[in-house]
C-alpha cells in the first residue's frame, strides 16, 4: 500500500471515530435502548437556557471560619503560655485577621516562638500560624499556606455536602462544580422555582449540644425563634457530628412534627453519660446560632436516641432532619447569582437554535455548490464531517450545549468555510497560471496552508482568553470555536486535500476546470488602486471611532445584569397592561423597579438594581413573584436572573483583561511571525473596528451583557483572520520583489485577495443571517453585533489596514530597515558568507 493510501485510510479511520462519537445524539430512543451504556450515554448535555432549569452560584463565606480557626490558635498559645508560666496580657489592635499579646519580659519570646512551633501543624509538619514581634507585642497570624489549605478543604468539604443534600430531594442530574477559589455552582435541570433549594443550600444546619447556665456571667447569649434568651455554657456537651440519622415524625405525645435523631456509638455513650450526670438540668439543641429546643432533663437518656421539636411545620421538619442526615456545611453559602429558564423558553431556544443552525449552514452550502461546483460540493462534504467531528468530540469531553455554543457552532461554519475559500481561490490562481491540474493543486495547498494555520492560531488565541476569563455559557462557546477551528483545519488541510487528489488522479498533466459560478471574472484583473483613497478613509474611520465613542459616554452602553448587578425577570401576564403591572408593583420594600413591554404582547421584562451595593437578596425575587401571582394568578416567570454587585463587578474587570491579553496575545504572535509594523497595523485596525462595534451596541441600544462579550473577542478573531490573508500575501510579494513600490505592491496584494476577502464576508454574514433575523432576545447581543462586524471588518481589511500598513512601511523604509524578518534559508546564507 503506498504512502497516499495510507494517509487516507488513516484520515477515514479519524473520521469514523469522530462521527461514532457524534451518533449517539441523533439516534432514536428505541436503538439507544439496544445499545452499551457506555456508548449510547456518549451524548451531548443541554444547558439551562436550552431545556429550562435553575443556576446558582454559591459563593462561601471563609472568613469565620479563618476567624475561627485564628481565636482557636491564639487560644492555644495563651494555654501553652499560662502552662509555662509565660506572663502576658491581651491587646486589642483592631486587625480583623491577627490577634495580638504583649509580653511582660521580652526575653522569653525565643521560648514563645518554640511553643507556638506546635499549633496547628500542617502535613508537612510546619506550624499553621506566623508570630511577629513588634517591641514587647507579639501579632499572630494564620500563614498563607494555611489559609489556603483550610479553604480548599471547606471548599471540597462543601461540594460533598451539598452533593448529599441535593441527592436526598431527589432531584434529576443536578450539576455541581467549584468556581474559582471560594464558590459553588450548581445547575439544576428542570427546577424553575429553586426557593426552596436555595434555603436547603443556605442553611449550614451546625448543630450542638449546650448545658443552660444560671449565671449571664460569661455565658453564651442564644435566642429561640420567639426571641426568648438562654444562657448556655460556651463549651460544646456534644456535637452534631455525632448524628448518623435524622428523620421527620410526628410526636407520640403532642402531635406535632418533630425531628427523630441517632448518634453514632460514641456520641451516644457521651449522650448517655452526660444525661446521667445532668438530671434536672436544661440541655438545649442549637442549629445554626438558634435555640430550637431547650428540655429539661428528667432521666438518663440511653441508647443515642432523641428528639428535637421546635414548632416545625412537617416540611420544615423535613428539611432540618435532611440536614443533619447529609451533615453540616463547614462556611455559610450566600447566593451571589441566580438564573432561572422555564421549560417553554427553553424548548423555544431549542427550536430556534436547530432551526437557525441548520438554515445557516444549508445557505452556506448552497453558496459554495454554486460557486465552486463539483470543488465546491468537495467543501461541502468537508464543511459537513467538520460539523460531525465537532459535535463528536463535545460528546466525548462531556460538554454541555448551550445558547451561546450553537451560535459559536454557527459562526464556526463560517469561518470554517474560509480555509475552503483560500485553497480553491489559490489553486485558481495556479491554474490561470497555466499550471496543470496536480501542479495546480500542489501549489494551491502549499501556498494556502501557511496563511490558514496563521489566521487560525490568531483567532484560537482570542478564544483561549475567552475559555480562560469567561463563565457558563462563553466558555461553551469558546469550547465550540476553538474545536470548530481544530476539525476545520484538519479537514481542510487532509479530507479536502485526498479528495481533490482523488479527483485529478489520472489527470495530473490536464489543465484543472473550477467549474461553478465564477465571480472573480467580473473582479478586477489588474492592480487597483485602493490607497489612492487614503487619507480620506482613515479620517472617516477614525470620525466614525470618535463617534462611538461619544456615543459610548452618551446615551451609553445598555448594559446587562451581568455588569451592573441586580434581578431581571421576563415575566408573561396575559390580560395585564404595562400600567396594571406598575400599580401592582408599587411596594417600598421592593425598590425601584423599571418595567418595559418585551417581546409579544403582555410579556414584560422588570429590572432593579442593587441597592446600596448590596448583592440582590432572594427575598425581592420571591416578594416580586408574590406580588405579581397576587394581581395575576395566570402570570408565569420564563426567566429570573439575580447577579450579585462582586459577580457582576468580576465579570467586567475579566471582561476588559481578557480583550486586554487578547489584543496583547495577537501583537506577539504578529510580530513574530511577520514584523513589528505588520503586528501594529493589525491591532490599530482591530482597536478601530472595536470601538465602531461598541458605538453599534450604545446606538441600536442592544443589551451589553457577557454574550455581547463573546461577540467581541469573536470579533477580534475574525477580524484578525481577514487581514492575516491580506498580511500573508503582502509579505509574499515583498520576499518576491523587496524592491517594489510599497503602494503597487500593497494594491496587488489587495487586489489578489479581494475575491476571497468577499467569498468569506458572504459565507460568514450568510451563517449569522438566519440567526441575527430570528434568534430572537437571547442571542441579539451576539448575532446583530457580528453581522455588523463583518460588515465592518471586511471593508477596514481592504480600505484601513493596508493603508495603515502602507505608511508604517515607509516609515520603516525610510530609516533603512527590512521589511520583513529573514528566512532561516537567508540566515544560513548569511553565515556561510562570513569568513
Amino acid at each position: 500500500m503506498n504512502v497516499f493510501s495510507m494517509r487516507a485510510l488513516g484520515y477515514v479511520l479519524i473520521m469514523l471515530l469522530g462521527l461514532l462519537s457524534a451518533a449517539p445524539n441523533l439516534l432514536p430512543l428505541s436503538v439507544a435502548n439496544k445499545l452499551p451504556d457506555w456508548y449510547s450515554h456518549n451524548t451531548l448535555a443541554l444547558g439551562l437556557d436550552l431545556q429550562g432549569g435553575s443556576h446558582l452560584l454559591l459563593e462561601a463565606d471563609t472568613q469565620a471560619l479563618l476567624n475561627q480557626q485564628l481565636d482557636d490558635a491564639n487560644d492555644q498559645l495563651l494555654e501553652a503560655l499560662r502552662q509555662q508560666h509565660i506572663r502576658y496580657s491581651r491587646s486589642d489592635n483592631g486587625q480583623p485577621q491577627q490577634r495580638s499579646i504583649v509580653l511582660k519580659d521580652v526575653s522569653q519570646w525565643p521560648q514563645v516562638s518554640q511553643l507556638a512551633a506546635n499549633i496547628h501543624q500542617q502535613s508537612n509538619g510546619r506550624s499553621g500560624i506566623s508570630l511577629e514581634l513588634q517591641g514587647n507585642k507579639v501579632a499572630l497570624r494564620l500563614t498563607e499556606a494555611y489559609q489556603q489549605a483550610l479553604l480548599k478543604d471547606a471548599i471540597d468539604r462543601s461540594l460533598d455536602v451539598v452533593r448529599k443534600r441535593l441527592d436526598e430531594t431527589g432531584l434529576t442530574e443536578p450539576s455541581i462544580t467549584r468556581q474559582g477559589k471560594d464558590a459553588i455552582l450548581v445547575q439544576m435541570p428542570g427546577v424553575s422555582d429553586p426557593q426552596q433549594i436555595k434555603a436547603l443550600l443556605g442553611t449550614t444546619a451546625q448543630m450542638s449540644f449546650h448545658w443552660q447556665q444560671p449565671s449571664p456571667m460569661g455565658a453564651l447569649l442564644v435566642k429561640d425563634r420567639a426571641g426568648n434568651p438562654y444562657y448556655l455554657e460556651t463549651r460544646v456537651a456534644l456535637e452534631g457530628t455525632h448524628i448518623v440519622d435524622a428523620q421527620a415524625a410526628f410526636s407520640q405525645e403532642s402531635g406535632q412534627p418533630v425531628v427523630n435523631f441517632k448518634l453514632d456509638s460514641q456520641g451516644a455513650k457521651l449522650f448517655g453519660d452526660m444525661t446521667k450526670s445532668n438530671i434536672g438540668r436544661v440541655l438545649a439543641i442549637v442549629l445554626d446560632d438558634e435555640v430550637v429546643t431547650a428540655p429539661v432533663i428528667r432521666s438518663t437518656i440511653p441508647g443515642g436516641r432523641g428528639e428535637i421539636s421546635g414548632s416545625f411545620s412537617m416540611a420544615e421538619a423535613h428539611d432540618v432532619a435532611l440536614m443533619l442526615r447529609t451533615g453540616a456545611l463547614p462556611v455559610p453559602l450566600t447566593v451571589v447569582e441566580e438564573r432561572t429558564v422555564g421549560p417553554d423558553l427553553g424548548s423555544d431556544a431549542i427550536q430556534m437554535g436547530v432551526t437557525t443552525g441548520i438554515l445557516g449552514a444549508a445557505l452556506v452550502l448552497v453558496y459554495m455548490l454554486a460557486t465552486y461546483g463539483r470543488w465546491g460540493l468537495i467543501a461541502c462534504v468537508g464543511l459537513s464531517v467538520n460539523i460531525g467531528l465537532v459535535f463528536g468530540l463535545l460528546s466525548l469531553f462531556g460538554a454541555t450545549l448551550t445558547l451561546p455554543g450553537i451560535a459559536g457552532l454557527i459562526l464556526t461554519i463560517g469561518m470554517a468555510v474560509d480555509a475552503n475559500i483560500l485553497i480553491n481561490e489559490r489553486i485558481k490562481e495556479e491554474t490561470h497560471k497555466g499550471r496543470p491540474a496536480g501542479m495546480a493543486l500542489k501549489a494551491g495547498f502549499d501556498k494556502a496552508f501557511a496563511t490558514i494555520i496563521d489566521s487560525n492560531l490568531t483567532t484560537l488565541i482570542a478564544v483561549s482568553l475567552l475559555f480562560m476569563f469567561g463563565s457558563g455559557p462563553v466558555k461553551g462557546f469558546a469550547v465550540t470555536i476553538a474545536l470548530g477551528l481544530l476539525t476545520s483545519l484538519f479537514t481542510s488541510v487532509s479530507l479536502t486535500r485526498v479528495l481533490m487528489q482523488w479527483q485529478v488522479k489520472g489527470k495530473e498533466r490536464q489543465p484543472m476546470p473550477m467549474g461553478g459560478l465564477d465571480i472573480s471574472r467580473w473582479m478586477p484583473k489588474q492592480e487597483v488602486n485602493f490607497l489612492r483613497g487614503k487619507v480620506p478613509a482613515l479620517c472617516v474611520s477614525v470620525a466614525l471611532t470618535l463617534l462611538s465613542i461619544g456615543l459610548f459616554f452618551k446615551p451609553g452602553l445598555h448594559y446587562g445584569v451581568d455588569f451592573t448587578g441586580g434581578i431581571m425577570m421576563e415575566v408573561q401576564a396575559p390580560g395585564m397592561a404595562v400600567d396594571d403591572l406598575r400599580s401592582a408593583i408599587e411596594n417600598p420594600g421592593l425598590g425601584d423597579v423599571a418595567i418595559q413591554e418585551y417581546g409579544a404582547e403582555h410579556e414584560f421584562l422588570l429590572r432593579t438594581a442593587n441597592s446600596s451595593g448590596d448583592s440582590p437578596a432572594p427575598m425581592v425575587v420571591e416578594q416580586l413573584k408574590a406580588t405579581i401571582v397576587a394581581a395575576n394568578p395566570d402570570a408565569s416567570f420564563a426567566k429570573v436572573d439575580v447577579v450579585g454587585p462582586k459577580v457582576s463587578g468580576e465579570f467586567a474587570d475579566l471582561s476588559m483583561l481578557a480583550l486586554l491579553i487578547a489584543g496583547a496575545g495577537m501583537l506577539v504572535y504578529l510580530w513574530v511571525r511577520f514584523e513589528s509594523h505588520f503586528a501594529v497595523a493589525a491591532l490599530a485596525t482591530i482597536g478601530l473596528d472595536l470601538t465602531k462595534t461598541i458605538g453599534f451596541f450604545a446606538l441600536t441600544g442592544i443589551e451589553f451583557n457577557l454574550t455581547a462579550v463573546a461577540a467581541l473577542l469573536a470579533l477580534l478573531g475574525y477580524s484578525i483572520n481577514d487581514k492575516v490573508v491580506v498580511f500573508d500575501r503582502v509579505r509574499e510579494l515583498f520576499r518576491l520583489e523587496p524592491e517594489a513600490d510599497i503602494d503597487s505592491l500593497m494594491n496587488r496584494a489587495v487586489t489578489s485577495t479581494l475575491t476571497r476577502t468577499i467569498y468569506t464576508s458572504l459565507t460568514t454574514l450568510l451563517a449569522l443571517l438566519p440567526m441575527g433575523l430570528a434568534g430572537g432576545d437571547a442571542v441579539n447581543s451576539f448575532a446583530l453585533p457580528m453581522l455588523f462586524a463583518v460588515v465592518i471588518g471586511t471593508s477596514s481589511t481592504i480600505f484601513i489596514a493596508t493603508p495603515i500598513l502602507s505608511i508604517l512601511s515607509k516609515r520603516r523604509a525610510a530609516k533603512g530597515k527590512p521589511q520583513l524578518r529573514p528566512t532561516a534559508e537567508e540566515i544560513q546564507q548569511e553565515l556561510a558568507h562570513l569568513p
